[in-house]
């Protein structure tokens, strides 16, 4: 089976679980072949280089989200009006809520991409902007956009050209020939999939186990957008989710949370199936299969530190810990801090409450003063691992008001501790009665949930016990990977009627040697260097001027993939860095396929 995996800002370049749980799946699966379609989004992500890829990823197309600011693409009068057109219908369909304007707006501008390439330039022209102003203003858009002012609208067209930049790359030959599309985000990162799913009847799988939705809510909240420009956004990124939603074969939400968000977005219940992450439980065994490791004075938090994991109203409530509990140490493990000036000033201002709160102890005036609370980093000498920090502790806490699935819980629950959690985003989904849950923003019952657990060590350990059964029964790479299988199975049995053109629906029916990658509308600075075959032109082919007229054409002869499909090759090899010139112009990257022996001999 041939999988088009698409992703945005992950795999393979950036770690993290986005990362890892693409590569687990993967390599969980080598009996299938994969075919990767990775979006950047900065220059430095790509100078980090990617992570090595099996030999089962047979090809591995790449665009940034960053660059270029101006494909160089114009269009003529014709094609002007068609896009004018097309754009009008989009932007509506964004200010006055209307999913359907919406739908046939955005497939109209990808027929147009289709056609005449790149939409890079017209996207950020002033008939763009005069279409955006015209739609802020018609009868019947949303209050919040009728105020927009150029500056909003400049903004929000440049915003857009970013988000829309998928309908130009010259992926969509190669999605027309897999098996499944299988999106790892919602979002963006599901565009191409949306559309090899609309013009070739692709079968597409989403998996979202962060609703891209909530994620674009959540952040620009936080961000000092303009008013007008948040909500053209925000109204922008829901009609999008609605549409995938609309239109995906299956949906595998990542928890309960995320399945209810699709939910009242419009996703249909019959092509929900909640899959949950897998993890690698050997990592944590020799911690959970000793229940006796860790100071049974310690509480251990773990985490990425930012504002949205409150670990403000974390030390108040160890405040009130060290009343009943005197002896009890915090210590806080950081796996990283979130970008931006606001993280690093979160972090500030959580360690000067923790110098106020508990000023440095000494046993005697000749003794050196301790803390009872330490900010550690995992990867340091006193953590090495993830499972040396929960393993400092027998009772692990979080105190995060905003999460989605929660990664660091799970890890806890793998480690055999028992956790005290606030009750936000999949928490009790994953817990599932095997620790205490408490309301957020309430450190007063934090402390209490901590005190209880640390006065009983036996409740405790059995607390830890069931938490490693359940997420050894339910979150590991195992049943993760099956399930995945599952879904590719069921999607290609059923047997999707797809258009004229595109095959029959049967299953293989193309072998992989039989493909002859053609033309998706190669943006100019995606072109093949000069003296190199046309954008829509076969490799193979043969100038006029030498060509025999009265040669019979080889019926036996092996195709030659286009010269568009091989612009800006990076080489046989998937894992190769890209070639310097496409990362300085920021163009699409494209491997080489790799071909079976059977096509080469």
């Amino acid at each position: 089976m041939r999988i088009g995996l698409l992703t945005e800002g992950g795999y393979p370049y950036a770690t993290g679980e986005a990362r890892l749980w693409c590569d687990r799946l993967v390599r969980g699966l080598p009996q299938h072949e994969f075919e990767l379609y990775a979006l950047s989004r900065s220059a430095e992500q790509e100078e980090r280089g990617r992570v090595p890829l099996p030999a089962h990823v047979t090809r591995v197309s790449t665009a940034p989200l960053w660059a270029p600011a101006d494909d160089g693409r114009s269009y003529g009068r014709r094609e002007r009006r068609r896009f004018a057109g097309a754009f009008t219908e989009l932007v509506r369909g964004i200010c006055r809520a209307d999913a359907g304007r919406f739908a046939d707006g955005l497939y109209a501008l990808a027929e147009l991409a289709w056609d005449q390439g790149g939409l890079c330039a017209a996207l950020r022209s002033e008939t763009a902007v005069r279409a955006a102003e015209s739609a802020c203003r018609a009868p019947g858009a949303n209050r919040a956009v009728q105020r927009a002012q150029v500056a909003d609208l400049l903004e929000f067209v440049d915003e857009l050209e970013r988000q829309l930049r998928p309908l130009s790359l010259d992926w969509y030959e190669g999605l027309r020939e897999v098996d499944v599309c299988h999106a790892a985000a919602g979002g963006v990162a599901a565009l191409p999939g949306l559309l090899a799913k609309r013009f070739f009847g692709t079968p597409l799988l989403v998996t979202e186990y962060g609703v891209q939705l909530r994620a674009h809510y959540l952040e620009s909240s936080s961000q000092e957008e303009r008013p007008a420009v948040r909500a053209l956004l925000a109204a922008f990124h829901t009609r999008l989710a609605g549409e995938i939603y609309a239109r995906a074969d299956l949906l595998t939400p990542g928890n309960a949370h995320a399945r209810r968000w699709q939910e009242r977005c419009g996703a249909s219940r019959e092509r929900l199936r909640t899959v949950y992450p897998g993890m690698e439980a050997d990592r944590f065994a020799a911690v959970g299969e000793d229940p006796a490791s860790g100071d049974p004075d310690t509480l251990v938090w773990v985490g990425r530190i930012e504002p949205a994991k409150d670990l403000i109203a974390l030390l108040h409530a160890f405040a009130e810990v060290r009343k009943a509990a005197p002896r009890t140490r915090l210590r806080i493990f950081s796996t990283a801090v979130a970008a931006g000036a606001a993280a690093v000033q979160y972090l500030a201002d959580c360690r000067s409450l923790a110098a106020q709160l508990f000023p440095d102890e000494a046993a005697d005036a000749h003794a050196v003063g301790e803390s009872p609370v330490t900010f550690e980093e995992v990867g340091g000498p006193e953590a090495p691992s993830p499972a040396d920090a929960y393993g400092a502790g027998r009772v692990v806490v979080l105190s995060s008001v905003i999460e989605g699935f929660p990664i660091a819980l799970a890890e806890a629950m793998f480690c055999g501790r028992a956790t005290v959690s606030t009750d936000v985003g999949a928490v009790c989904e994953v817990i599932g009665g095997t620790g205490l849950v408490v309301p957020p923003r309430n450190p007063r019952a934090l402390a209490e949930a901590c005190v209880a657990l640390l006065q009983d060590p036996e409740r405790a350990q059995r607390l830890g016990a069931a938490a490693r059964a359940r997420a050894l029964e339910l979150f590991t790479v195992e049943q993760n990977v099956t399930a995945f299988h599952e879904s590719y199975l069921w999607l290609l049995a059923r047997g999707p009627a797809r258009p004229e053109g595109a095959g029959s629906g049967v299953p293989f029916e193309q072998p992989p040697e039989a493909r002859v990658p053609g033309h998706w509308a190669t943006p100019t600075w995606a072109a093949a260097p000069a003296g190199a075959a046309g954008a829509g032109r076969a490799a193979a082919e043969v100038p006029a001027q030498d060509r025999d007229p009265d040669a019979e054409p080889d019926p036996d002869a092996d195709p030659v993939p286009a010269a568009g499909a091989a612009a800006g090759a990076v080489g046989p090899d998937p894992g190769a860095s890209a070639a310097e010139p496409g990362r300085a112009s920021g163009t699409a990257r494209v491997a080489v396929p790799v071909t079976s022996a059977e096509a080469l001999a």
